[in-house]
């Protein structure tokens, strides 16, 4: 498994897939690359796609360090250089659109294209999850707290036709320091202030039954984010991405190759 090495010493393990201008692709937290399986191979007809396993997770180094948002984009920063990548196209899904925030604002020459999913401003700004989500992710029953992020992630249509494995509720291999670091890095997230200096074309997707992440966030960040577009997908939950591949892939494809200029080297 190849790796980066990022500012702080921390190895992070990357994948790369596929053949074409290329794009990252960001996982939610407390998940490694596997966040992706479901969905990858929509893009690797026609993209180089990259994933990462976030620091604490997968086969990156897990240091008892801060974790934070900025981190991880600073990471994602890392691989993109070993790869020789100037820029890319970025698709950031729950906390890895919250990463991408940050890679956008901070690193405005190195995205080209951003797509934003099931994710929010974070802050003050931001609409939090109700009380009662709340306390259906911590009963004590692990049971039961898995059987209620799974109902927060998928439709009950689909999990009665998809019986698993799942891919998207978290990196069960994760050290108990490394999972409090990314809770605390999605909770601690804030990028208000930075939204309207992205200067990449932005497309902002979300499920209108999302409850885990609500979707009154995505008008926040459409607005937020000069000349975004924003598109919702009707009665789809958390893992839109995944459960409404056929209607989303093609669509995040499709505002990707729009904004490919004429004579774009990565094409």
């Amino acid at each position: 498994m190849p790796h980066a090495t990022t500012s702080d010493g921390v190895r992070v393990a990357y994948q790369v897939s596929g053949d074409g201008p290329p794009l990252v692709l960001l996982a939610g937290q407390a998940n490694n690359h596997h966040w992706w399986d479901g969905v990858r191979d929509d893009f690797t007809g026609s993209r180089s796609t990259v994933t990462i396993d976030y620091r604490g997770t997968g086969d990156s180094d897990k240091p008892r360090l801060p974790y934070s948002t900025a981190r991880f984009a600073e990471d994602v920063v890392a691989v993109l250089d070993e790869l020789a990548v100037d820029r890319a196209d970025l698709y950031g899904t729950s906390m890895g659109g919250r990463v991408a925030q940050w890679l956008a604002a901070r690193h405005p020459r190195r995205v080209r294209a951003l797509v934003l999913g099931c994710t929010s401003p974070g802050g003050r700004h931001s609409v939090e999850r109700s009380v009662d989500v709340r306390r259906s992710l911590v009963r004590s029953d692990p049971a039961e707290a898995r059987q209620a992020l799974l109902e927060l992630m998928y439709t009950p249509a689909w999990l009665a036709t998809h019986p698993g494995p799942y891919h998207t509720l978290g990196d069960p291999g994760m050290p108990p320091h490394a999972r409090r670091g990314h809770l605390t890095a999605s909770d601690g997230h804030d990028a208000w202030d930075a939204l309207p200096g992205i200067v990449a074309p932005t497309l902002v997707l979300h499920g209108t039954d999302d409850l885990l992440n609500p979707t009154a966030n995505a008008p926040l960040l459409s607005g937020r984010i000069p000349g975004a577009r924003l598109e919702l997908v009707q009665g789809a939950r958390h893992a839109y991405f995944e459960e409404c591949r056929d209607r989303t892939s093609p669509l995040v494809l499709e505002f990707l190759d729009q904004k490919v200029p004429s004579g774009d080297p990565h094409r």
